[in-house]
């Protein structure tokens, strides 16, 4: 008998497609992230970008945060490239959540900042826009972003890059897979030269960074697959001081060659999964352990530890899960963190989540859940979701979701005594509130489509440091609400056989409860690209254009007053040819215009930079 790859996996070997909001895939490919299994993008109501292999090579895109900055409503801000953060429909960063092959990329109750997060060897990269606590519990509360590292698609491959511009980077990746399961290793290495970010001409700050992948599954008897992934990353990065006295933006950050950090990250997941095609039950088991540790400038580093049980069950209401049109899914959640800041002080929390999802072969698709969790040291919280998707007989789709996120205190605010802040165990976590209703239209007998969302999302108890005393603080639950609204735009479009253009488009509006404006979101983020494919199909050539505006940030110099920030374009370009069927040579610019802009106060940005380099697959 013919035997079935798992899910997850099957989903990560999908066939690449073009960047867009509620993606229309020609294979029928499943979203891994949209609920307690895999979903069907033609099914999936709530708002979802996908960047694929594909996309990540023609366009030339070589770090996870560049890959983001093309995604409707997703705002990517930098301190140099050592420090970003990456912030979905207005939500907080730590509003946030960033997995990588389904486990949590933080430990402990940190957000994870994206340094030098290389995009060598990963298959695909999921954004998950609105809240969706109800699946992953805190911190997903404005999102989700699931980066899905490749597995192989059968038999044996292997393959090898290596670039040098700025730097140099290399990276492999070997797997093996048939009809019952498969292994894969992969290894990148980048040494980033970087640039400074003071803008003086000074020291350059620069990443050095390499990263180990190794995933197994196997199905050891009929139905039942065991599985892991385990992942290890070492980072050293430079970065520069800041001058607390300075009046400009170009006095403000300062070379300092004493500033450096040393990150090591390591994610492991172990999985037993049980599902037939006859089967009107399945389920999944899977134990989940997140470690990071990071110094600053050679001191006492900090370990950050999350791990989580997991139990999901599944059953058809109508027939086999796997091809039932209407499925319940239970899951049961076992989440515990520790930080070594905080040694006296671990938690833990309990939950219990149930989804269903109903299509009734009319067009109509329906995804329900909730879940409550059970938290050790401060309040409960019950969250819920709603989605829906309806596609009419001339293929527009329209598509509507709604529903609640949390975000837990952090150590610190709880329990703060250092640096003149003092915790305030009675916190309760923030809570988002969304909704959204869109439209995906296709266009050109399909060969183009155009997808528009508008948003809605209101933060309450959004927790803030307030003065207690001259210099001391602590946090408190804001009163009031802290409203959000915007619109997504995303289209692509074959406009002939061999060039393909898309664009994506995001207005936003995000004010505090105070009515001033939330920092660090653009009003105006706008998007274009165009994929040529050439010389007989051998080539292709990419230019990508990104247009930012209305971005405020608090001058932490002069007036110390909140700023609009200028506004800026830039272009990218990336080329590939075929030497031969196994061998690539690829070559892009960044910033081609050299252009001077800033997504922060005081920090520059990088100049005009060229790479070249191979890449080979067997």
């Amino acid at each position: 008998m013919k035997t079935r790859i798992p899910a997850a996996v099957a989903a990560a070997c999908a066939v690449a497609a073009p960047v867009h909001a509620q993606e229309s895939f020609t294979l029928d490919p499943i979203i891994v992230s949209g609920g307690l299994t895999p979903i069907e993008a033609a099914r999936y109501g709530r708002s979802v970008s996908v960047v694929t292999a594909r996309d990540i090579e023609e366009r030339g895109i070589r770090s996870v945060q560049d890959a983001l900055r093309a995604v409707p409503g997703v705002a990517v801000n930098s301190n140099g490239h050592s420090f970003t953060q990456v912030r979905i429909r207005g939500g907080e960063a730590n509003h946030t959540l960033i997995l990588i092959d389904g486990v949590e990329a933080a430990g402990g109750d940190s957000e994870y900042i994206l340094t030098g997060l290389e995009t060598a060897n990963i298959e695909r990269i999921e954004v998950l826009r609105g809240p969706q606590s109800v699946f992953y519990g805190s911190d997903a509360s404005a999102g989700v972003i699931n980066i899905i590292t490749k597995k192989g698609s059968g038999g044996v491959q292997y393959g090898a890059t290596a670039e040098y511009g700025a730097g140099w980077s290399a990276s492999g990746f070997v797997a093996v897979r048939d009809d019952r399961g498969g292994l894969s290793f992969g290894l990148t290495r980048r040494d980033d030269e970087g640039w400074d970010y003071s803008g003086s001409g000074g020291e350059k700050d620069g990443i050095d960074r390499w990263t180990m992948t190794l995933a197994g599954d196997y199905e050891v008897v009929d139905g039942l697959t065991l599985g892991f992934t385990w992942r290890m990353s070492e980072e050293h990065y430079d970065a520069d001081g800041t001058d607390w006295t300075a009046t400009t933006p170009q006095g403000y950050v300062v070379d300092d060659p004493t500033q450096f950090s040393d990150r090591d990250e390591q994610t492991m997941q172990v999985y037993a999964e049980f599902e037939r095609p006859d089967s009107r039950v399945s389920g999944r088991l899977a134990f989940a352990r997140t470690e990071n540790t990071q110094s600053y400038s050679g001191g006492a580093p900090t370990e950050t530890v999350g791990e989580t049980a997991k139990l999901r069950l599944s059953y058809g209401l109508d027939g086999p899960v796997t091809s039932g049109n209407h499925v319940v899914n239970l899951l049961a959640e076992h989440e515990r963190d520790s930080s070594t800041t905080n040694p006296l002080y671990k938690r833990k929390n309990n939950s219990i989540a149930l989804e269903y999802r109903g299509s009734f072969g009319n067009g109509l698709d329906l995804q329900l859940g909730g879940r409550f969790d059970d938290n050790s040291v401060f309040g409960d919280s019950v969250t819920w979701t709603a989605a829906a998707s309806y596609t009419l007989q001339n293929g527009v789709r329209l598509h509507a979701s709604a529903g609640t996120g949390v975000v837990n205190p952090s150590y610190f605010e709880l329990y703060a005594a250092a640096f003149g802040y003092t915790g305030n165990p009675g916190l309760d976590p923030e809570r988002n509130q969304s909704f959204d209703v869109g439209v995906e239209v296709p266009f050109a007998q399909g060969r183009g489509s155009v997808d528009v969302t508008l948003f809605r999302e209101t933060l309450t108890d959004e927790i803030t440091a307030v003065s207690t005393g001259p210099g001391t603080f602590s946090y408190v639950n804001q009163t009031g609400d802290s409203d959000r609204r915007g619109v997504e735009v995303a289209a692509t479009f074959a406009a002939t056989d061999t060039l393909d253009l898309r664009l994506g488009y995001t207005w936003l509006d995000a004010d505090n409860p105070n009515g001033s404006i939330e920092l660090r979101r653009p009003k105006h983020a706008l998007t274009m690209g165009a994929t040529l494919r050439t010389m007989g199909g051998r080539g292709t050539v990419s230019a990508d254009a990104r247009y930012i505006a209305g971005n405020y940030d608090t001058q932490n110099f002069g007036t110390f007053a909140t700023a609009k920030l200028p506004d800026y374009w830039t272009v990218d370009l990336a080329a590939t040819y075929d030497v031969t069927p196994n061998l690539m040579l690829n070559a892009r610019v960044e910033n081609l215009f050299d252009k001077d802009y800033s997504d922060s106060w005081g920090y520059a940005s990088r100049g005009r930079t060229v790479y070249v380099g191979l890449s080979s697959n067997f």
